[in-house]
């Protein structure tokens, strides 16, 4: 019987990090000696290797090579102007992250640049940034906006995000964090600008199909969990889903209150506490380990990896690419960091980035090489998948596709 695919992936090992019952004691998910055919964008079918030549596919003969899914950046702060140099100077002559806010700089000072950069020179500069990504094999990308804090901003900002997917042909899942900073226009009436973010920009955003999540950055030098709540009750009424850094700097129990609406991830959880972590499991929430801003502010709190691990918590892992806590625009160095620094394993931390990320974005399509799947895949020369996570900077992806079409 001949296949009816579009192309077909021959003499391939795989990891297809799959959640099925079959590869449920199959480190990787491997399936080695294999066929993937792929057909309108998804994978239709996996097989044994076999001569396919007389099968009427267009036949790529990988030679060997492992194939995994497409790598899934689920935390970034792509879109931006300026950068913050001067404050990793200023880190590195002692200065605390915090005292760095209390001065105006942080998070107020990235606003300032942001809100003076054009659309097209935003557009240019993340598109920049996403290629350091792709070229290391990811395919897809999450954006928070956050860094305008006003209407007009953050309106071009998940614009700029929602854009970049048709000109890098690439999946983009924009994500509005309006509740990241206090803007220095509401530094008096920080509750009249949470009214503000739910009353104004929300309803916006939601009329003009510019998000798909909402986060908030629940801290001391941030939002109080009242102020949270506020903008997650607002953000469900809209139907939008909901996410958190939480437990960065301080345990404010902001991953029990992001569980109570269900968020799809909590991220940073440096501080959480074990006795919280049932909470996530109850609500089907990530955890997502952000080790690249655990380097950058040469943090020592660890996150609760092994209660996490016992509970059988999702841990995704991802740059948070951003200009001021991680500047890292590469997903392979931050699994190598997730190892070395958290004690991860290599195929947690490839599960990290795969699996567990598109479940930390709500995608149940993608991360996982199966029938049904989006054929979102990367191909790479190597001898174990282990070796993605186990170098810096050695390996790159020699074949791309997302959707089924090669970049």
């Amino acid at each position: 019987m001949r296949h009816t695919a579009d192309f077909c992936i021959n003499n391939v090992n795989i990891a297809t990090m799959s959640a099925s019952p079959t590869f449920a004691n199959v480190p990787y998910g491997i399936k080695e000696n294999a066929s993937v055919y792929i057909s309108a964008g998804r994978i239709e079918k996996i097989d044994d290797a076999k001569d396919v030549s007389s099968q009427g596919s267009n036949v790529i003969d990988a030679q060997g090579q492992w194939l995994l899914p497409g790598l899934i950046d689920c935390h970034t702060h792509l879109v931006y102007a300026g950068n913050r140099s001067s404050e990793f100077e200023m880190r590195q002559q002692g200065k605390s992250y915090a005292e760095i806010a209390k001065q105006g700089g942080g998070i107020q000072s990235t606003v300032s640049a942001t809100r003076k950069a054009s659309y097209e020179h935003l557009l240019h500069l993340a598109k920049d940034r996403a290629a350091r990504l792709i070229e290391e094999g990811v395919t897809t990308i999450e954006v928070k906006s956050g860094y305008g804090l006003d209407l007009e901003t953050e309106l071009r900002m998940l614009q700029v995000a929602k854009d970049l997917e048709a000109s890098l042909s690439i999946n983009i899942e924009p994500t509005y964090l309006g509740a990241h900073c206090v803007p220095k226009e509401f530094r008096e009436s920080p509750d009249a600008y949470v009214r503000f973010v739910c009353e104004q920009v929300l309803p916006e955003i939601v009329k003009q199909g510019l998000a798909t999540s909402v986060d908030v950055f629940c801290e001391t030098i941030g939002f109080t969990p009242a102020q949270c709540e506020t903008v997650f009750i607002a953000a469900k009424r809209l139907g939008l889903n909901v996410k958190a850094h939480v437990e960065q700097l301080s345990d404010l129990k902001g991953a029990k209150l992001a569980a109570k609406y269900h968020a799809l991830s909590v991220d940073h959880i440096e501080y959480l506490q074990p006795e919280d972590i049932p909470a996530l499991i109850s609500s089907n929430t990530v955890a997502v380990l952000l080790p690249g801003a655990f380097y950058s502010l040469r943090e020592t709190k660890l996150p609760p990896i092994a209660a996490l691990r016992a509970h059988n918590v999702p841990m995704a892992i991802a740059t948070d690419l951003n200009p001021g806590s991680s500047p890292i625009a590469s997903i392979l160095t931050i699994m190598n960091m997730g190892c070395v620094l958290f004690g991860m394993t290599p195929e947690e931390a490839l599960l990290g980035v795969t699996r567990h990320a598109a479940q930390a974005l709500g995608l149940n399509n993608k991360g996982q090489i199966v029938s049904g799947f989006d054929a979102d895949m990367v191909l790479w020369d190597i001898e174990h998948p282990c070796e993605v996570s186990y170098g810096i900077n050695q390996v790159r992806p020699s074949r791309i596709w997302v959707s089924g079409k090669e970049r």
